[in-house]
């Protein structure tokens, strides 16, 4: 199951807002890379989770973008509104936290891509020894999975998880993180020993995942704001194909991106004006950087050796 995205005016916002702002409990505004995002709900668990993830704003700063959070039994579950020119989205019905975090990082994203020629990449993003690798693919083709392997070697260190943003300078591609901590998968402790007992079993929600601060495994100096991409590493899981790796020209990378809607479920606003703008962007990426295609069929371990040998780290065995 999956969320659905309407857009609408200005004026249905604001028939939204009204109705919804006699429930908030909660209110908190938060930095994702720079922008003012105010969380609102009346749900503590979710502001608890949300307060884990981001960056906290001085609340007097005003807002550039808000998330309206409730449970509405007028609504489908999972529906969301958003107001492309306000930057306001109403998130009605849900019970997946990841879902929320998500479409926070959109809004970002939408301001930044429209405002700073700044823009999203739904993708995990290290640093080894100074050069950026990043890696984007379809849900379930083991991207926070290989990340955090990745990351159980001393010189790698971490710029996100799952979302970073990206910008040309120059004749470089800048990746930038956004959240203070990451909302990880209890099953990460069974493929990587390594990060065993960084969050209680009581701290999981119901969905088995849990915001938590990975310094306290790999230490503080290993969270980076930033990195300069060198690497674009694209993951499938296909058993019918039986390459496992293999180089990508730009054209053939980025008509994946094309494909796969850049590899990002979340984007709030999909156009031509925005498409245009995003494939702009990836080319530029694809130009600056080399891209592997790698298929994830065989055992984490044999995906993790087979990424290290393209990014200058030793094998695990």
């Amino acid at each position: 199951m999956t969320y659905t995205i309407t857009l609408i005016t200005t004026e249905e916002k604001e028939r939204l807002a009204e109705a919804f702002i006699k429930k908030v409990r909660y209110e908190i505004k938060s930095e994702i890379y720079g922008c003012c995002i105010k969380f609102l709900s009346d749900n503590h668990v979710f502001l608890e989770t949300w307060q884990e993830n981001f960056y906290p704003m001085c609340q007097n700063i005003r807002s550039h973008g808000r998330l309206f959070v409730f449970n509405d039994p007028v609504y489908p579950l999972n529906t969301v509104f958003f107001d492309p020119y306000s930057k306001t989205a109403f998130l009605l019905n849900f019970s997946y936290y990841g879902w929320i975090k998500s479409i926070a990082l959109a809004i970002a994203g939408d301001i930044l891509e429209d405002e700073h020629d700044i823009f999203s990449l739904h993708g995990a993003c290290v640093d080894i020894d100074g050069k950026g690798h990043c890696m984007v693919g379809t849900s379930g083709a083991g991207k926070t999975t290989q990340t955090y392997g990745l990351l159980t070697d001393s010189h790698t260190r971490i710029i996100s998880d799952d979302w970073f943003f990206s910008r040309v300078f120059g004749l470089d591609i800048l990746g930038y993180g956004s959240e203070k901590n990451f909302y990880i998968r209890e099953d990460l402790t069974i493929i990587w020993k390594e990060y065993g007992g960084l969050v209680t079993d009581h701290e999981y929600d119901a969905d088995h995942r849990a915001v938590a601060d990975i310094r306290w495994v790999i230490g503080k100096g290993r969270l980076l704001p930033l990195t300069t991409v060198r690497t674009v590493i694209i993951l499938k899981r296909d058993p019918s194909d039986l390459e496992k790796i293999q180089p990508l020209a730009p054209d053939a990378a980025l008509d994946l991106f094309i494909q796969n809607n850049y590899f990002n479920p979340h984007l709030l606003v999909v156009n031509e004006r925005k498409n245009q703008v995003r494939n702009r962007f990836i080319a530029d990426l694809l130009g600056r950087t080399t891209c592997y295609l790698v298929n994830t069929t065989g055992t984490p371990l044999e995906t993790q050796n087979l990424i290290r040998l393209h990014v200058g780290l030793p094998e695990v065995t």
